[in-house]
């Protein structure tokens, strides 16, 4: 049976815009009251980069944070299974949507020294990633001149370690098929899309993971922020002991007031 959070529909968001020419390049965006600038939360949808799972789950955790103050622009992108998704227009589509907030921030008055990207299980990779593309080497096609900077990043039972979810063969290993190969035939897009292969990724991290996931296992997180720390970033882990996988961007959930906290704190 679906996790709750799945069969709830979430509030409108204020706009739907698009962020780009392709069918999926548009994310929803919800401002709180007040004349701003605001602080932003970028949220980025999970669901093993399948096409199948979109964005209107994350809508309830946007709607909470813009009440709280924050706005926030919860993003669709191409996945596996759409036109363009997997590698590399995944990734260029997600970077496109951060980098279109300098286009919304004039109207919207958002505050860009105050923008944290908060991802959920998939997207928690995606929101990772784009806390470390300034060291994406040049000559990949994820490169990116001059890319948004975040201040943080907030990763939700996030797939953070791409060769370590192909080595476990995660979700029908789907990450080989992200990528297009194996980390022996394809080195250079594992190196360039793992956020773990990336560190130290700069902006301060803050990984958040339920003890009891049965759908991306708690040792990514843990391994990743050893790593981290190891490498000089600032990074944490919040352990959420006997949670699963979707309790984490439940509002109704017992766990909300943790990862709302993280949220804030990150911002700070």
């Amino acid at each position: 049976m679906p996790f709750p959070i799945l069969l709830r529909r979430p509030p409108r968001a204020d706009q739907r815009i698009a962020y780009g020419p392709e069918r999926y390049q548009f994310g929803d965006l919800r401002l709180p009251t007040g004349t701003g600038p605001h602080a932003v939360a970028m949220l980025i949808h999970g669901g093993y980069w399948r096409a199948r799972y979109n964005l209107t789950y994350l809508g309830h955790i946007a709607a909470a944070l813009t009440r709280q103050g924050i706005a926030t622009w919860n993003i669709e992108y191409r996945r596996l299974g759409n036109a363009g998704g997997g590698w590399p227009g995944t990734f260029l589509d997600v970077a496109l949507a951060a980098d279109f907030l300098r286009t919304l921030a004039p109207t919207a008055a958002l505050d860009l020294a105050r923008v944290v990207a908060v991802g959920h299980s998939a997207g928690g990779h995606l929101g990772l990633w784009l806390a470390g593309r300034a060291r994406i080497p040049a000559e990949s096609a994820l490169a990116c001149a001059d890319p948004l900077a975040l201040r943080a990043a907030v990763a939700l039972a996030g797939v953070v370690d791409l060769r370590r979810a192909w080595e476990l063969r995660l979700s029908e290993n789907v990450t080989e098929q992200l990528l297009g190969g194996t980390p022996e035939l394809v080195p250079e897009r594992y190196a360039a899309a793992s956020p773990y292969a990336l560190l130290p990724l700069g902006p301060r991290q803050v990984l958040i993971h339920g003890t009891r996931d049965d759908s991306v296992p708690y040792e990514l997180s843990e391994r990743y922020v050893a790593a981290a720390q190891a490498h000089g970033d600032a990074a944490t882990l919040i352990s959420l002991a006997g949670a699963g996988h979707f309790e984490l961007v439940d509002p109704k959930a017992a766990e909300w007031p943790e990862i709302e906290r993280a949220v804030r704190n990150a911002l700070a």
